[in-house]
């Protein structure tokens, strides 16, 4: 979403956002009267749309709070440059501010025109993920220590005060004009029932980050998660993972086991030897030379490669029930999966190409990491209606049951049948992290990473989203923060998959 005058917001764009985890980003460089309208006419769209229509006139309050002080740390830069003065001298930093509000005031637009020529941006990102909203203010001056040394000093007083009145009483603050408005914000949390841990502030990569962290219904989440294991337990028609794959994979574990015994288990199985061929094979890996035999197949991919092959080939058979007609949102669930993997695959190979254990597990997580919308999808009707009944006992509302066939939460679910599967911890822990790498344990943040980069190059080739909405800190562990790098790799990578699916 870019800087616009008309600021009707698109409600399917933020109801799909919400239901898939992504975030929503709007950016701007001057930030005109409408494009706040904008933004407050999103946020309030999209309180509505998570059921917290009742937290609007407060998180209005508190976005014009962060864009506020994002536009005038912009501001600043310019006006500091100006006048040859260092925002991160103290000395200078104090002179500057002396004149820094009348002065910018008295010539706002060269000012405005200034931040826009040099790239200085305000960015929005509101996100829902399970049971937390982020309200996200991003801007690329990065604070300065006196700058947060005066907002920590803030943050310190508003914990002195019981009330708004008394804060007004008691501090007012002429020489940047933000410090009262910051406090009042704290309060206003406080008094919605959340802590003062709600709001953080740091400065990375050159930005400086605003960011409101609210936790939702705790009932919700716990409804959720009840939904989601009741379904899990309810599947008794969900088949045990292959046993001629179990039994393999249990050789493969084996420090013991020879080469050669593997590939002759393996090939045992004539119907497993042709799709683990024809996986080796695929354009996905690039083979120079084709392999004909397991031993081939095992010496290209190594044992690690050929257990989440295994893997790959046990899903797939048991996610595509012989003689089931395949729904038209299967087909396409599935299309993305092998798209997913490919891009995972080459990207991790062309990226990380340090990190053997990412480029190996690649593909099978990109594969699999949808699994839980694909399984609800698999689903019989009568399983469906037998656990909306049991819900229904147990008092969980049939909206947010319906909200989760929609694919919120599909990550744990996918995660709780790759448990239940016994796969290995990082196929799970892919499958529930994929949303969000930030939060994956630290083995398995670039493998995360990678799968979510993957994701969403097909989601912003698709118009789903834009550079804005890919998560920054992701983008700069893969070191693709510069846009023409991002849309180089679509692009690229958009040819290949074309070409070889041409081939195959």
């Amino acid at each position: 979403m870019n800087s616009t005058a008309n600021y009707t917001v698109d409600k399917n764009k933020i109801r799909r956002a919400i239901s898939s985890g992504l975030p929503l980003m709007l950016t701007t460089y001057k930030l005109p009267h409408e494009m706040e309208m904008y933004m407050n006419a999103v946020l309030a769209t999209f309180l509505e749309e998570i059921g917290k229509p009742q937290l609007k006139e407060y998180m209005t309050y508190c976005l014009s709070e962060l864009v506020g002080n994002a536009k005038k740390a912009n501001t600043k830069r310019i006006y500091f440059k100006e006048k040859n003065l260092d925002v991160h001298n103290r000395r200078d930093y104090m002179e500057g501010m002396k004149t820094f509000k009348q002065d910018t005031l008295d010539n706002i637009k060269h000012y405005l025109d200034e931040q826009e020529k040099t790239g200085l941006y305000i960015r929005l990102i509101l996100q829902k993920r399970n049971d937390k909203v982020r309200i996200e203010v991003r801007n690329n001056s990065a604070l300065s220590y006196f700058e947060y040394v005066r907002i920590h000093d803030k943050l310190s007083r508003a914990q002195q005060y019981k009330s708004i009145d008394q804060a007004l009483k008691q501090l007012l603050d002429d020489s940047e004009g933000a410090g009262l408005g910051l406090v009042i914000m704290i309060l206003m949390l406080k008094k919605l029932g959340f802590s003062e841990e709600s709001y953080q502030v740091k400065s990375e990569c050159g930005e400086t980050i605003s960011r409101l962290v609210l936790p939702l219904n705790t009932e919700e989440h716990q409804s959720i998660s009840l939904i989601s294991s009741e379904f899990v337990n309810l599947i008794e028609d969900l088949p045990q993972f292959p046993e001629n794959i179990v039994e393999i994979n249990k050789l493969l574990d084996n420090p013991d086991s020879k080469m050669s015994d593997i590939a002759e288990k393996i090939s045992n199985d004539v119907s497993m030897t042709a799709d683990l061929l024809r996986l080796v094979n695929s354009a996905t890996f690039a083979r120079s030379a084709r392999c004909r035999s397991i031993g081939d197949a095992v010496k290209f991919v190594g044992i690690r490669g050929v257990k989440n092959m295994l893997y790959s080939i046990g899903s797939i058979k048991n996610l595509s029930k012989d003689g089931e007609k395949e729904t038209e949102r299967k087909k396409k669930l599935w299309t993305h999966a092998y798209k997913a993997a490919f891009y995972s695959y080459n990207i991790a190979r062309n990226i990380l190409s340090d990190d053997r254990e990412c480029i190996e597990d690649s593909y099978v997580c990109a594969l699999l990491h949808d699994m839980g919308k694909i399984i609800f999808e698999t689903a019989h009707p009568d399983l469906i209606e037998k656990l909306k009944k049991i819900l229904a006992h147990k008092g969980i509302s049939a909206d947010l049951f319906e909200k989760l066939i929609a694919g919120v939460d599909h990550a744990e679910i996918g995660a709780l049948i790759a448990e239940k599967w016994n796969f290995p911890e990082q196929i799970i822990g892919v499958i529930r992290y994929h949303h969000e790498p930030g939060e994956a344990p630290e083995e398995i943040k670039n493998l995360c990473s990678v799968v979510y980069i993957a994701d969403m190059i097909i989601h912003y080739q698709n118009g789903d989203i834009t550079f804005e909405d890919v998560d920054f800190d992701v983008l700069s562990r893969l070191h693709l923060t510069d846009e023409k790098d991002f849309i180089k790799l679509s692009n690229a990578i958009k040819e290949a998959f074309d070409k070889n699916s041409k081939i195959s």
